[in-house]
């Protein structure tokens, strides 16, 4: 069995984070492992306070992991502040980690900052260059960029703008266009594009985090970035197809739909 490891925030309500990446991990067929770098409060109607762990137990929970368990790839999420950036920085150069997706957790769906405006600085500089692929929102694309995009040539150009700050692979997710949902890939030579239809749903909860965490899950096991997209690429479709509501607010994807579909725990 390969070893996935998340480097993320926990999130109270188990629709997004080090929740929802344990969750994608289980269902990849992997063995999911944890580094909590910030403890959220949070709920379906939004964030309501955050605590970060300190710098220094987050390296002693990587350490942990790297000096006892293989590592087979790994993902980044919510990394809020300047010192743990450098700390994860430091400790995945050290380890000589391999298959990284970075996943630049920068505002929550309901608006609440969970990367410091002082810390993106460093997340370019230290993070970005240690990333096999990151998957930015066109929000989050916006901002390394400081681009207007709107359309699928703008996709390309960020993801052009992005590839030059240092990672092998940049996924620009369409998520946020206005006609249907087409998410780029490039590499520095090819663009590659992957469609899904979009979903008249609220739920969707953890889309990121699921997506980048079957992107880590896919690349363990094997598969090469192009290939690894496109299923992840399908993953996050089915569960935001079959999510569902819970609470007041905006509910989770689905992370398991296809294995209760496959045990006739769903009537089809």
């Amino acid at each position: 069995m390969k070893n996935v490891l998340t480097i993320a925030g926990s999130d109270s309500c188990g629709g997004a984070g080090i929740q929802a990446d344990l969750k994608t991990f289980a269902a990849h067929g992997v063995y999911g492992m944890s580094v909590i770098t910030a403890v959220t409060a949070q709920n379906t109607q939004g964030v309501v306070a955050i605590q970060d762990v300190s710098p220094e137990i987050i390296a002693k929970q990587i350490e942990a992991i790297f000096e006892d368990i293989r590592v087979d790839a790994l993902k980044i999420g919510m990394v809020s502040v300047i010192d743990t950036i450098k700390t994860i920085a430091d400790k995945l150069k050290y380890y000589k980690a391999q298959n990284i997706v970075l996943d630049p957790v920068m505002i929550s769906k309901s608006g609440f900052a969970l990367l410091q405006p002082e810390a993106q600085e460093a997340l370019q500089k230290y993070l970005l260059p240690l990333a096999t692929i990151v998957t930015p929102n066109l929000p989050e694309a916006e901002t390394f960029t400081g681009m207007t995009i709107s359309n699928l040539k703008e996709m390309r150009e960020a993801a052009a703008r992005i590839l030059a700050l240092g990672p092998s692979y940049v996924l620009v997710k369409g998520g946020h266009l206005e006609s249907q949902a087409v998410d780029i890939l490039f590499d520095g030579e090819s663009y590659y594009e992957f469609e899904a239809p979009r979903f008249k749903t609220k739920n969707t909860h953890g889309t990121g985090c699921t997506l980048s965490a079957s992107l880590a899950a896919n690349l363990a096991k094997g598969m090469d970035v192009v290939k690894a997209v496109e299923a992840s690429k399908k993953y996050i479709t089915t569960a935001i197809e079959h999510s569902f509501p819970l609470g007041k607010g905006v509910g989770p994807t689905h992370h398991f739909y296809e294995l209760y579909r496959k045990a006739g725990l769903i009537d089809e």
